[in-house]
């Protein structure tokens, strides 16, 4: 019911930037995790209420590390909607063909499973990054270039901001270690934003960025050992909230 809600919101609050995406082909990397459970879902919610339209055609790139959630399960038969499994720190499959946007959303993003996995985060992050870009370049010279590609970074990239900088301007550079535990994920999200800057400035691409803040909601893994997730699990197991500070620290949850 949540999401239901949550997708005529979407659609109402975006349906003119929605309309511009009728007829295009998009493809999500990483849209089996969270921010993919929205994306895919809005994209088909938009087809379903606008069937008279030209369709919005989805492709889902994921290497499903974490398995191929049931939500995804359910639709991925969807005419309008493909799935792949693919892990973007290879280079783009032959049969790739054309998209108008790319959203490059691969990523670990939970601390607890990014230092398991910290140069695979730092690959998708940068070395997945640059095969995109490179593909947007390579479209580019062949007379048909991408439309719009969406970089999700981090509110990560600003660090331990100080304290006259919270809340935190967007202009803040950042106060990040480049050698503690969450650099893998804090530094290649900061060498991503620089990667996609020099190759906007360079090549005229219509390349953008967003820095998600502390985002929860539905199609978030109770497993995934984020703060929301686990207090979410502990009131499911009729367990005390377990606070791992004094409560003192303050975060920006959206």
């Amino acid at each position: 019911d949540v999401t239901n809600e949550d997708l005529k919101y979407i659609y109402k609050e975006l349906f003119e930037e929605l309309i511009l995406l009728s007829g295009k082909r998009i493809l999500i990397t990483g849209g089996a995790g969270f921010l993919g459970y929205y994306l895919v879902q809005s994209l088909l919610y938009w087809n379903k209420h606008n069937s008279e339209k030209k369709p919005i055609e989805i492709v889902v790139y994921d290497n499903f590390m974490r398995g191929m959630p049931d939500w995804l399960e359910k639709i991925k038969n969807n005419k309008h909607l493909e799935v792949f499994k693919y892990d973007v720190i290879n280079p783009l499959p032959k049969h790739t063909g054309v998209f108008h946007y790319i959203i490059h959303a691969a990523s670990i993003a939970s601390p607890i499973y990014y230092r398991l996995y910290p140069i695979k985060t730092m690959d998708a992050n940068v070395s997945g990054l640059r095969h995109l870009l490179d593909y947007c370049l390579e479209q580019k010279d062949k007379g048909k270039g991408i439309e719009g590609f969406l970089f999700f970074s981090t509110s990560e990239i600003y660090g331990d901001p100080t304290t006259n900088n919270i809340p935190t301007p967007e202009t803040y550079r950042g106060n990040v270690s480049c050698t503690g535990p969450r650099a893998c994920y804090d530094e290649s999200k900061r060498y991503g934003e620089t990667l996609c800057v020099n190759f906007a400035k360079q090549f005229n691409l219509p390349i953008h960025i967003v820095r998600p803040f502390n985002n929860y909601g539905p199609g978030l893994k109770i497993t995934d050992r984020r703060v929301l997730p686990d207090f979410v699990r502990d009131v499911f197991n009729n367990k005390d909230i377990v606070l791992l500070s004094d409560g003192l620290p303050s975060r920006t949850f959206c």
